[in-house]
């Protein structure tokens, strides 16, 4: 009896622990901690942009706990505080990991407590929506073009009849919801001082300099890609795909844009009748 009753006794306990564990983690947690943010925005998508073609300007901060990590977050996200491009920003403020966070939400809550530093850097334009008529209406970023990025396997492609897509060398190209896609590459060594740049240097955008057209357009990225269902025009496809020969190419030229719609980078592909 003795053996069983310290048996039970055990048990109760290890009940209790495990009752006061779950309770710890039933709730949320706040403290306070100093956040960083960057003068340069940064660039998100919402949740439901599964394609990601609605590319959002957004804050870049960093928390004390996590140095050398930049994240991105809505421009509302700090409770009580006001972002303002060009700024650089040091803040105390308050988070609260929420224990049972909404479905499809983030479990991390922010509120202004006070403003540690504000220090103007630089103005930083507005995006603006150009008229683009020419390759020559395209402004580009400050600072660029730089080879930031490359397209995966030389930009080299090869269609078949049924518009199907490979790689020069036969492989399968990247696919999103079965388009197929033009994967970039960050080639950008990491000390270079764009590595960690916003959304000045991110390929948000690319204007698309068609051998069949002298329109230029301009079509949004699928985070670090672009769909060729997007580059290609319908009456492009077709052509690639009932007039062209066996073996006969297209060279397309993209010229990647960030976020202000000003380009980056001017970066070849093509594409050759498989």
């Amino acid at each position: 009896m003795k053996i069983w009753r310290n048996i039970f006794m055990m048990f109760a306990a290890f009940s209790l622990a495990s009752c006061s564990l779950d309770d710890d983690n039933d709730k949320d947690i706040t403290n306070e901690i100093n956040m960083s943010v960057s003068a340069e925005p940064g660039v998100m998508y919402n949740l439901f942009d599964s394609m990601g073609e609605h590319p959002i300007e957004c804050m870049r901060v960093m928390t004390e706990d996590e140095p050398g990590r930049w994240q991105n977050l809505y421009f509302s996200a700090v409770k009580g505080f006001t972002y303002e491009r060009g700024h650089e920003y040091e803040l105390r403020v308050k988070r609260t990991i929420l224990a049972n966070p909404p479905q499809d939400a983030s479990d991390r809550r922010y509120e202004l407590v006070r403003i540690l530093a504000d220090k103007k850097v630089e103005d930083v334009a507005e995006p603006v929506d150009k008229v683009v008529k020419t390759e020559a209406d395209i402004e580009y970023e400050q600072q660029c073009p730089v080879e930031k990025y490359a397209i995966a396997k030389g930009g080299e492609y090869l269609m078949d009849a049924d518009g199907k897509m490979t790689y020069a060398d036969g492989t399968p190209t990247p696919e999103i919801d079965k388009h197929a896609q033009i994967y970039l590459e960050n080639i950008l060594d990491k000390s270079h001082p764009l590595w960690q740049a916003g959304a000045r240097y991110q390929a948000t955008y690319a204007y698309v300099l068609s051998p069949l057209t002298d329109e230029i357009r301009l079509v949004p990225s699928n985070h670090a890609c672009f769909l060729f269902k997007n580059i290609l025009t319908e009456s492009e496809m077709a052509h690639v795909q009932q007039t062209m020969k066996q073996g006969e190419t297209l060279h397309y030229n993209l010229i990647l844009a960030n976020v202000y719609k000003r380009g980056i980078q001017k970066m070849l592909f093509t594409i050759k009748k498989k």
